[in-house]
């Protein structure tokens, strides 16, 4: 059977601030969102523009979740988000309060600027050039 990557799960602080931010700002669909009663959490899924891996905001539920809520990675960029016009996106996402950490910049596979999410954590934003193998994954 083949298999894929279908949810990388994020661990937030709030379920609700964190649906707002990912659709409102970063333009995400709240593709599901169910009530898990038996467990007191809610099953929260996302999709990026386009399509592709969803996430699935989990709310931290321990002290030791939460120390780790915008720094999971530690500090290194956590995701990343191809596009096809990273123009757009960039000036939308800026216009939409995202923060920018770094400001896009010509690689030598395409262009690639950095924005944290509400918690801190890391994004890289890439526009593969066309030549390069991921600009058709």
């Amino acid at each position: 059977m083949p298999a894929s990557l279908i949810h990388i799960a994020l661990i937030v602080r709030d379920y609700d601030e964190a649906i707002a931010f990912y659709t409102e700002r970063m333009g995400f669909t709240l593709v599901e969102d169910s009530d898990q009663p038996d467990q007191g959490k809610r099953w929260v899924l996302i999709a990026p523009p386009g399509g592709g891996t969803l996430l699935l905001l989990a709310r931290a539920a321990t002290p030791a979740q939460a120390a780790r809520i915008g720094d999971q990675t530690a500090g290194r960029v956590f995701l990343f988000l191809r596009t096809d016009d990273i123009w757009r996106d960039y000036h939308a996402w800026r216009a939409r309060g995202v923060a920018v950490v770094r400001e896009p910049q010509r690689m030598a596979y395409g262009v690639v600027a950095v924005f944290a999410d509400l918690y801190g954590n890391r994004w890289d934003l890439i526009e593969y050039a066309p030549d390069h193998p991921l600009a058709r994954w």
